[in-house]
């Protein structure tokens, strides 16, 4: 006798997988493949009708089982190993980022990617993102990495200049994520 049927558990959207083409940067979702779904969920940015997901966004969504990634070059779709190892040379600590990106996803928070300074994300409070700017920003470490005093003073600025709050993502050695916000320190 053999092992018992087992029963797919039903996914939310019921439908067969996303198909995408892997590029260069980013990982493209043809417009004829549910751009507005993603889109509306806090996903890509839209180019010409399609959307252009990044890094983080990719492998997240390829490890929820959303999409397939098909590398045209070698005619066939790749894994999330081999979409990790293809951003590896132009993300610095794509791993990382990543880790501190699902993790945010996972609690249910929109996370775009940051700009400048240092910043990888923008965090969006749940059911805000489209109506609501990012009230936080994240800086992400990986646990025993120094960063110094001056260059988290600097960000803080920044951030503070653009009236958002520093939230400090570090990847502890087991691989979770603390976080930690930052204010600024006033002697008196």
């Amino acid at each position: 006798m053999g092992e018992p049927e087992r029963r797919k558990e039903p996914s939310r959207t019921a439908e067969v997988k996303i198909r995408t083409r892997l590029r260069e940067n980013d990982v493209l979702v043809p417009s004829s493949e549910r751009v507005e779904e993603l889109s509306s969920r806090g996903y890509g940015m839209p180019e010409n009708g399609n959307l252009a997901l990044n890094f983080c966004e990719a492998l997240f969504l390829l490890g929820k089982d959303i999409i397939d990634v098909v590398n045209e070059n070698a005619g066939a779709t790749i894994g999330f190993q081999d979409l990790l190892k293809h951003f590896q040379p132009t993300e610095e600590d794509a791993w990382v980022k990543y880790l501190i990106y699902r993790d945010l996803r996972s609690r249910g928070y929109v996370v775009r990617e940051g700009f400048g300074l240092g910043i990888d994300f923008r965090v969006y409070e749940r059911g805000e993102y489209g109506k609501e700017t990012a009230k936080y920003l994240i800086l992400g470490v990986l646990e025993g990495k120094p960063v110094t005093v001056e260059e988290l003073a600097q960000v803080l600025r920044h951030v503070h200049s653009l009236k958002k709050r520093l939230v400090l993502a570090v990847l502890n050695r087991i691989g979770e994520v603390v976080y930690y916000t930052l204010s600024s320190l006033t002697m008196k």
